[in-house]
């Protein structure tokens, strides 16, 4: 099992998984679901069979794909973003995460209520509810801020269990949010006002409206050229991002690297390399096949009660979350798409709220996904220990 849990041998997997997930998208049965939902899925049943690694035995790969392959996808798909576009959908996506941030809030506050957790988890109950209440508003940094200060982190079973609820909580709230659209449209129907990109895209034969990730740019041409521009210049923005992000800590290098492919987007010759699309779109596909083998429900399992109470917890606040957020948010902008992309910024970040842009189809809302991710890490921290000091 060592030799099958090999960074060559997990990659190759990974790689399968993208393509049967493919495959599978253009089946009758498949093509409900699409590729994305596909591949969070199958990487889930690996993990979960132990096929490949999950979080509680993550190998070095993983944290790779996290750090270099997510910032490195940005980069290449923000190289065709409209700025215009961004701008007119911007503060609509502000203001529906600062409602999704408030859904979280009460969420947490609804779920000490429901499920008690202070009767299984003790004094360190109103710690845990600030932590998720943080990453829930922000992200992992937040999260261990909170759980740093209340000595959480010292406590291996409570840190681990609650690390196991958000992960396998995340990743099903990646499901539910690709969903909310089309089920909102079936027990809500309204008439939808869009910001999508409707500028010519650069594919070749049959064209069809970009609906989702997978039909995006199915037969973008991907030359030796392009490639040639593509793949020093997308490292080279990452290694500067990592430069300034560590000259200046408060500068997170995804809104660098960001900014770099924004910059050079407006640059007619990068703006119309062929491929940048092709290569950002496969690049998500592996991050979301990890974020899917993270979804590790052993884990919460051999935990017990305090695995049930935390699951509990989080499926509550969550769940919260997402009503208050789907309701107040149809007020803000009657767009589903753009409600399930700003809560996944608050649950997910900011990288998932990206990823799930693309699943749409929604490039003018790949800018503003992780803007508002980075507007999360900067709330996030105060939220949770509002949270832990009101409890």
């Amino acid at each position: 099992m060592e030799s099958l849990h090999s960074p060559v041998v997990v990659a190759a997997l990974l790689g399968l998984v993208i393509l049967l997930s493919e495959k599978l998208s253009k089946t009758k049965v498949g093509k409900a679901f699409g590729t994305a939902l596909l591949v969070i899925i199958l990487a889930a049943v690996l993990a979960n069979l132990t096929i490949i690694p999950s979080a509680s035995n993550s190998i070095e790969l993983y944290g790779h794909i996290f750090h270099y392959i997510a910032p490195i996808s940005i980069f290449f798909l923000t190289l065709g973003v409209n700025l215009q576009k961004v701008r007119r959908a911007g503060l609509p996506m502000l203001l529906l995460f600062l409602v999704g941030s408030l859904g979280t809030i009460v969420g947490v506050f609804v779920a000490v209520i429901i499920v008690s957790p202070e009767n299984v988890l003790g004094d360190s109950a109103d710690a845990i509810a600030g932590m998720i209440a943080g990453t829930y508003t922000g992200g992992s940094i937040n999260f261990n801020a909170i759980a740093l200060h209340y000595k959480i982190n010292e406590s291996g079973v409570l840190y681990a269990g609650t690390v196991a609820a958000d992960n396998v909580m995340t990743t099903i709230w990646i499901l539910v949010t690709i969903a909310i659209p089309k089920v909102m449209q079936k027990i809500w129907p309204i008439q939808q006002t869009s910001t999508k990109e409707t500028e010519p895209q650069k594919i070749t034969g049959s064209e069809q409206p970009a609906k989702s990730m997978e039909r995006a740019s199915p037969s973008e041409s991907l030359t030796l050229s392009s490639l040639m521009v593509l793949i020093p210049t997308a490292l080279l923005a990452f290694i500067f991002s990592e430069w300034i992000s560590a000259i200046w800590p408060v500068v997170p290098s995804i809104l660098v690297v960001t900014t770099i492919g924004l910059v050079l987007a407006q640059f007619r010759f990068f703006h119309e390399l062929s491929g940048s699309h092709l290569l950002g779109l496969y690049l998500v596909y592996l991050f979301l096949a990890v974020i899917g083998a993270y979804c590790e429900f052993a884990a919460i399992h051999k935990l017990g009660d305090i695995g049930l109470t935390l699951l509990l917890f989080v499926i509550v606040v969550v769940l919260i979350h997402g009503v208050v957020t789907v309701l107040l948010g149809r007020f803000i902008a009657k767009d589903d798409e753009m409600i399930a992309i700003a809560s996944q910024a608050n649950i997910g970040g900011g990288t998932t709220a990206m990823a799930l842009a693309e699943t749409f189809g929604r490039r003018e809302l790949i800018v503003p996904a992780i803007l508002i991710g980075t507007v999360g890490n900067a709330l996030g921290t105060y939220l949770g220990f509002m949270v832990v000091g009101i409890l």
